[in-house]
Formats: structure tokens, sequence, C-alpha cells
């Protein structure tokens, strides 16, 4: 093969040019940061770089999930207590309401703040969070989950609870919908409830009521009929369960359960108890105004406003307690959020710690490598030029 100068200076040039590549792929590297920014340049760590960001950028998406999920939770906490505080404010007034002290204004008077109550709590059920997501309305979101109507409010959202994801096989309920928070609740105590017949004539009052036998109560309903001289009988339907003689304050136990009555129920006077069943908030806060429009002008009347002021009394209390379960149940999906956010914090810290191991540039091994690629290239362009000026004619 003929070596020409032609021949000698292109590859010169050639090698000239791969060395100024290598000193180009070296400052990249240096002004990146990275060993390698090409699946070409290192196949096997690429890969499994390409695997640790696809798990990092997974564990991340989990994170932002569970930080939405966190400030709904938060939100829909901030929302139930200040609920809990207009509750306790309703339930001091229906206490003042029932002194039997009050004229008809003043009954009047407190049913006016009742009602600014109900709007309060209406509006505390229609929290948005910082989306304008409506936090109470189930699936529906986007539909006011509440609005006034004659027997309290209607429910307009559905019973869907939506579930984030915040972790692989691990998902949290971001809220509550209206109808379980505010419509689910039971009356009475809880289990059973004892109203008083609209006929009745006497000044009995319904008071405290328990389960004093779980094991005998059947949650069946029941009549508490009175005769002359504070006789009663309990019955069952046709099937007499108990009968007695009531004094004033006195209790009424019968199939594990107990009732307190207080004044003196008239011949004729009946009472019922019945399962508990589920009353929306709203309809009990405006049962309650009703009452105290209506005053008690009248010492029926005033039996029949203690009655129903007690009725609404129990049904707070029922709703208080709904109020903290759910806060319960929120506070420990707090928690579980709280707990996985930590978790994936250390998990990402590792992922980053291993493409970085993989990825990341050894700078002082790089600045040395990019001396000994300065000096070669120099020394490589020193030897072109002398070679250029050799030719046959200097020797001549």
């Amino acid at each position: 093969m003929r070596v020409t100068q032609s021949l000698e200076q292109t590859q010169c040039l050639a090698a000239i040019g791969s060395l100024e590549s290598n000193i180009n792929q070296t400052q990249g590297q240096m002004s990146s940061g990275l060993s390698f920014t090409t699946a070409s340049q290192n196949p096997t760590a690429a890969g499994s770089v390409n695997n640790y960001q696809q798990a990092l950028a997974q564990s991340q998406q989990y994170g932002t999930n569970a930080t939405s999920a966190q400030t709904n939770l938060n939100t829909e906490d901030g929302a139930l207590s200040q609920v809990q505080t207009q509750l306790q404010s309703l339930r001091d007034l229906a206490l003042e309401a029932n002194s039997g002290i009050l004229t008809n204004s003043n009954l009047n008077a407190i049913a006016t703040q009742a009602v600014q109550i109900q709007n309060s709590l209406l509006a505390l059920a229609n929290t948005t969070n910082g989306n304008g997501e409506y936090i109470f309305g189930g699936f529906d979101a986007q539909t006011q989950p509440f609005t006034l109507s004659s027997t309290g409010a209607t429910y307009n959202g559905d019973q869907g609870q939506r579930q984030v994801q915040i972790a692989a096989g691990q998902t949290v309920a971001d809220g509550d919908n209206g109808d379980t928070v505010f419509n689910q609740i039971k009356t009475g105590n809880g289990t059973f409830t004892v109203s008083a017949a609209a006929g009745n004539t006497g000044s009995g009052v319904v008071g405290a009521t328990t389960v004093s036998n779980p094991a005998a109560y059947d949650g069946g309903t029941y009549a508490i009929s009175f005769a002359a001289g504070g006789a009663y009988q309990v019955t069952e339907g046709a099937t007499v369960v108990a009968s007695g003689t009531y004094t004033d304050g006195g209790t009424i136990a019968f199939s594990g359960v107990q009732v307190t009555l207080s004044g003196q129920p008239a011949t004729g006077d009946s009472f019922s108890l019945a399962p508990s069943t589920n009353q929306s908030l709203f309809t009990t806060v405006q049962n309650l105004v009703n009452a105290l429009q209506t005053g008690g002008s009248s010492p029926a009347a005033s039996t029949t406003l203690s009655n129903s002021i007690n009725s609404a009394i129990n049904n707070i209390d029922q709703a208080l307690n709904q109020t903290s379960n759910v806060r319960a149940s929120i506070g420990g999906r707090l928690n579980s959020i709280t707990t996985q956010q930590s978790v994936a914090t250390s998990q990402q810290t590792q992922l980053q710690q291993s493409i970085t191991n993989l990825q990341g540039l050894d700078y002082a091994k790089a600045i040395t490598t990019l001396d000994q690629q300065n000096t070669t290239l120099s020394a490589a362009l020193q030897a072109f030029t002398l070679t250029q000026g050799l030719t046959l004619f200097k020797f001549l």
C-alpha cells in the first residue's frame, strides 16, 4: 500500500477529530454531572437507571396523591370541627329553651339563633377544597351537595367515596360523602327512640333512655300506655311485656331497656319505643326550630315543647357522636398517609442514590481525564504541524 502525504494528513486529522470528540464528551459529562447521557454510552447501566427512574417516578406520583388526599382530609377535619362547635352551640340553646321559664318571645329569639346555626351548618356541609370541589359531594364533586328544604336540607350528591392510591397496593379515602356524615345519624340514644303520642294531655316528659341489658333487648316496637293513678302497661303488639305503677321521675324497665319519665301522664296518654332510624342533621335542626316557633302557650303545649326539645338534644348528641367518629376515621387515614410519606421519602432517597451511583460523574476522575485528553490533543497538533513541513525537497 502506498502511503502518501495526503493519506497521512487524513489520518492525522481523523485522530485529532477523535481526540476533540472525546474532549467534548468529557466536558459534556462535567457540565451535566452524568457519566453518560445516552444508552449507547453504557447500555447495561442505562437499563438499570431506566428501571430506577420508573420506580422513582411512580413513588413520586404516589407522593403527589398522598399530599392531595392529606389536604382534602385536613380540609374536611377542619370543617367537621366547626360543625361540632355549631352543634354544641345549638345544644346549649336547646337546654336554655328547655328551662321552662322563657316566654314565647324568648323562644322565638332562640329559634332565630337556631336558624343562623342551621345556615352555618349548611355552608360547612357545602365546603369546597382548593380546587373548588365540594368535599362532601361523594363522586359528584362539582355539584353543591346540600340545599335547604322545608324539612331541613336535600342531599344532591351521591354515596361515593373516592379512593386515592398512595403506595403499591395501598389506597386511602380522601373524604366522606355528605349522606354518611350529615344524613345517616341515628335518632334517640342510637339504639332506640321514645316518642310521646301527639294526643297526650298530661305532663309526662321523656327523660333518659338506656339499654340496660343488650342481650334482652330484641329491637322490637313497644307502647307504654297509662291509666288512672299512674298505672302503666307495656305492650309489644298484642302482648303485654310489663306493667306497674309510675311515680314522677321514675324509671320504667322492660325487655332490657329503661325509660325515665318526669311529670304525670294523664289517663290514656301513651309513649312509643321503636328502634332508632337515620335522620338528617338538618331535619333535627328544623324540627327544633319548628318547636321553638310553636312555643308553649298552654300546659299541654309546654309538655309537647319539652318532649320536642329533649328529642332534639338526643339527636344533636348523636350528630356529635357521628362527627366524632368521622373525625376519628380521618385521623387514622392521616396517620396512614404520614407513615407512607415517610416510607416514600426513604425509598426515593435510595432510588436516587442508586441512580447517582450508576450515572453520577466522578469529577476528580473526569478532570484528570480531561487534562490527559487536552495534553494528548496538544501533542497531536504539534506533531501534525511539524509533519506538514517535511518534504524530500529539503534534503536535495
